[in-house]
């Protein structure tokens, strides 16, 4: 069976599905493999759950007409991607970067779904298997899709280029997140821009945040592009005039007022603002889309319990975004500031040095009340307390009650599950 058969019964039953713990009456689903599971051996599960065709590429599994036999499922899913996206006529909107991919993704979505039929990838399926699945959502009505690519080593986001052929595209930028992978932040660079690599040879339109230097040089003379500027008046001119905690956008002397905390909010917001420029969609549609945007799923979460003010940071970590959450931690009111700051993941060679780093920072900007949670951070020279474990926090927490009306910062890597805090304060 061909692409364009498997496509004739994906438009029969169009939705893909790649865990038959999660499968619905007709789906399709995709056996593949990891290095711990054989998809091929749930067929027959599949079935029996419903399951309108099954994908399999060990012909021991066949059972009935249901089951399709190919050379590769993995291959399979991302070709059918392929195929669909060009079979729909939305146009497709990329974006990659070290921090901030998912919230801008969804604040893009807010901005454009104010007059356009939009689809999103649904949380960070962003890699080789769930960019398929995004793209795989596209309707025939779908208008706009925006597709997050993440990555954690080279030539990466050039695959996924390759398989979601981009209309658009947008970097958030260039920080110090998967340098085990990527070897150092050179690499991180090279990396992200494979994506400008694919819109410039193709000569497609690149979003850019002019005040960031490294875009500035990548795209160079490039006229495809569409940037915002907080001084540069030759592109967008947005600007903040406050993130105390909430930020606060002016654009064409309208004042947009967020419910996103964190001054890092602001490059995400105005990615979404001439996104929807571009797009014609009227200011007060863009204003009214994000400022109904409420940040959910750990992401910058702004929580009150037991009389404390919560900020739940903690879907994610590296260096960079490390850095700027507390920065802005610094720069917010309050008497009473405590930090819960968990290992950051995938730092190889440099692990050392980055926590190191983020612990002297902590002291540098005179938080009195921090807590460094994992094992790396348990290693760092620090007069600051340390906790080798989770359960060893707890403990502490047990014996020690928080202080009434303390502002809290909570961010670690998605490993360490710092939300799990939440049932301890």
């Amino acid at each position: 069976m061909n692409i364009a058969e498997l496509h004739n019964l994906f438009l029969e039953n169009p939705n893909a599905s790649t865990d038959t713990r999660k499968i619905n009456q007709n789906d399709i689903f995709f056996a593949l493999k990891g290095d711990n599971f054989n998809g091929n051996t749930y067929a027959r599960n599949a079935i029996s759950k419903g399951a309108a065709y099954v994908i399999i590429d060990e012909k021991e599994f066949e059972i009935n007409e249901k089951t399709i036999l190919v050379e590769n499922v993995l291959k399979t899913l991302q070709q059918l991607a392929n195929y669909h996206r060009h079979y729909c006529n939305a146009k497709v909107i990329s974006l990659t970067g070290s921090n901030g991919k998912t919230t801008t993704k969804e604040l893009i979505n807010a901005v454009l779904s104010e007059r356009y039929k939009t689809t999103a990838t649904k949380g960070n399926f962003n890699n080789h298997i769930g960019v398929p699945l995004s793209l795989l959502e596209i309707k025939l009505d779908t208008e706009i899709a925006i597709i997050e690519m993440g990555a954690n080593h080279q030539k990466e986001i050039e695959f996924l280029s390759s398989i979601a052929e981009p209309d658009f595209g947008y970097i958030t930028n260039f920080g110090k997140a998967h340098l085990e992978g990527f070897g150092g932040v050179e690499g991180v660079i090279k990396g992200k821009s494979e994506l400008y690599e694919y819109l410039i040879s193709n000569d497609k339109m690149v979003f850019m945040n002019a005040d960031d230097p490294i875009q500035r040089e990548k795209l160079g003379r490039y006229i495809q592009k569409y940037g915002y500027s907080t001084s540069d008046n030759s592109f967008y001119n947005i600007t903040m005039p406050t993130a105390d905690p909430f930020v606060e956008i002016n654009v064409e002397q309208t004042t947009i007022k967020t419910q996103l905390i964190g001054s890092y909010n602001f490059t995400n917001c105005c990615a979404a603002i001439i996104m929807g420029k571009y797009f014609n969609v009227p200011l007060q549609k863009i204003k009214r889309g994000l400022e109904n945007y409420l940040p959910d799923n750990n992401r910058s979460q702004v929580l009150k319990k037991n009389g404390l003010e919560i900020i739940l940071d903690a879907y994610n970590a590296n260096p960079s975004s490390m850095t700027a959450a507390l920065e802005n931690f610094a720069n917010l009111k309050g008497e009473s500031k405590l930090l819960f700051l968990g290992d950051m993941f995938e730092l190889g060679v440099t692990a050392k040095i980055e926590h190191q780093y983020i612990a002297d920072l902590a002291k540098q900007l005179g938080f009195k009340n921090t807590y460094l949670i994992g094992e790396n951070f348990f290693e760092v020279n620090s007069e600051l307390r340390k906790f080798k474990t989770f359960e060893a926090l707890v403990h502490f927490i047990k014996q020690n009650k928080i202080p009434s009306r303390s502002t809290i910062l909570i961010k670690g890597s998605r490993g360490m599950a710092l939300e799990r805090l939440l049932n301890h304060i």
